[in-house]
């Protein structure tokens, strides 16, 4: 005979066997969220997050620092168990309550004969749509609350995305919510429909819509608005935003640090994150220095409580320093008049090449210089200023921090042979800095493969050198995901919205 612990992991698996199976996640992530009030943990609770597994070997070069050791994220050792320290105990507090008592799911192991059945686990859901400056994507996160006294546990993450972004829908409104009714067909699929009118449905878009004018900003939330209001899901108020940079990149912050378990660690050694997007990039760690917030600027330095602690980051974003918007302002196209007859030049570019690029609905016309010269020290030259005196240097990063780096900086380094797609993997910015001069100073060969990709790397090694400061032997540890969770804001954002993370 079956015993209970065995069908209950067999309908456990039947109930994930149901979902998309795009990002499936069975590590349990440890997580409290606003519709539940619990007692006080005991000492003993078990934390089961992921367990450092095969630790990144040191680098060691002659007068290198030594980098701290990290989780390899990508084959995680089996589950190791772990107290949660006593100063992470959460206490919960209601930050979007739901118009009626909310009720999980619950799952019930069967009992034995002559008792009543055992209620094991409670089973939510949260939709959270990430509308950036190139794409729109929805992540559905699914948690399992096992037992009241315990953190709920994350399951999975379904996640799909549609192009172009929703500022691309700047005239076409109405277009641009059909981009979110497709991707709200596939949360109807992933989410039962008994759980449909209790899961939380959030939008929250990016740069792409802080850089347009207000009145069509604002137009396209109110259509995504009135396509949340047609759906099944519950609609809380203030679910459509634009979301202002320093959140993003505490929320980014929070996601990676979760997912590599640095968040329920005794220890204050977390990583930072680099977010390049379409639009802004991202800067967010956590000062060792005091040096580092004195010198910062005080709009850099964000402070949050996050599980009964009090983190004070240094973090910020640069809005029209993402990828796409860091391409046409290297032209001098950016916010120019003459879009329709204008052709603007670059010696980043191949000699031959003439095209149009598109970035928040607008379409530029972008050419190599046929009868001039071209190469890495001409467009460094040219992606300079766009950061020269814009990006500020704080003090530490020339120090051994560790910095997850995601978006395009991974997208990029697997366009151009750096890491493999499939893994990730970890470079130093040297490396970055080689592979452009090598794609510049061989145009020929890899403009076939994308003709912006020597501008594209020169503007990466820039960045991190003369914009953060980062030196040559700084190592990254890129990664698309994390324990096969996208490393991006989302899953901070859906924590942010379960449980109000405070952020002044």
């Amino acid at each position: 005979m079956a015993t209970p612990s065995l069908l209950l992991t067999l309908y456990v698996w039947f109930l994930a066997g149901s979902l998309l199976a795009e990002a499936t996640y069975y590590r349990h992530h440890r997580y409290i969220p606003q519709f539940y009030r619990y007692r006080e943990h005991s000492a003993n609770t078990e934390n089961l997050l992921p367990e450092v597994s095969n630790p990144v070997p040191e680098v060691s070069q002659p007068g290198a620092p030594t980098y701290p050791e990290v989780p390899e994220v990508f084959h995680p050792a089996p589950e190791v168990t772990h107290p949660i320290p006593e100063a992470f105990h959460p206490v919960p507090e209601v930050v979007y309550p739901a118009p009626e008592p909310y009720h999980p799911l619950s799952v019930r192991e069967p009992a034995p004969e002559g008792s009543s059945p055992v209620n094991t686990s409670r089973v939510f859901y949260g939709i959270m749509f990430d509308a950036g400056s190139t794409g729109t994507r929805i992540h559905i996160y699914k948690f399992i609350q096992k037992d009241p006294v315990e953190l709920p546990v994350l399951v999975n993450e379904m996640y799909h995305a549609v192009k172009p972004g929703l500022s691309s829908y700047k005239d076409d409104p109405e277009e641009g919510g059909n981009t979110i009714r497709q991707l709200l067909k596939i949360a109807k699929k992933t989410v039962p429909e008994d759980d449909w009118r209790r899961t939380p449905v959030v939008l929250k878009a990016t740069a792409g819509l802080r850089l347009l004018p207000e009145d069509k900003a604002r137009a396209l939330l109110r259509e995504v608005q009135t396509v949340f209001e047609e759906s099944p899901f519950y609609v809380p108020s203030n679910s459509v935003s634009i979301m202002n940079g320093k959140n993003e990149g505490v929320f980014a912050w929070v996601t990676v640090n979760f997912l590599t378990g640095h968040l329920y660690s005794n220890t204050k050694r977390t990583v930072g994150i680099l977010d390049l997007g379409g639009g802004s990039t991202q800067i967010t760690f956590l000062p060792k220095s005091k040096k580092t917030i004195q010198s910062a600027p005080s709009n850099y330095i964000a402070s949050f409580n996050l599980f009964d602690h009090t983190y004070q980051l240094y973090t910020h974003s640069y809005l029209g320093n993402g990828l796409f918007a860091a391409r046409y302002a290297t032209v001098g196209a950016l916010g120019a008049d003459g879009l329709d007859w204008k052709i603007f030049t670059s010696s980043c570019l191949p000699k031959k090449f003439r095209g149009n690029g598109t970035f928040s609905g607008t379409i530029y016309k972008v050419s190599g210089i046929p009868d001039g010269y071209a190469g890495y020290k001409l467009c460094y030259y040219e992606v300079m200023k766009v950061i020269k005196g814009i990006v500020h240097q704080p003090y530490e990063v020339r120090g051994s921090s560790v910095f997850y780096a995601f978006s395009y900086y991974f997208d990029k380094a697997v366009e151009s042979g750096l890491i493999d797609g499939s893994r990730g993997g970890t470079v130093e910015v040297r490396d970055f800095k080689k592979r452009a001069k090598e794609v510049c100073n061989k145009m020929t060969k890899y403009g076939a493969i994308n003709p912006f990709l020597c501008m594209d790397l020169t503007y990466i090694t820039c960045l991190l050198k003369e914009g953060f400061g980062f030196k040559d032997s700084t190592v990254l540890h890129l990664a698309k995901k994390v324990n096969n969770v996208e490393t991006s804001w989302a899953l901070g954002a859906t924590f942010d919205f379960f449980r109000n993370l405070k952020i002044h």
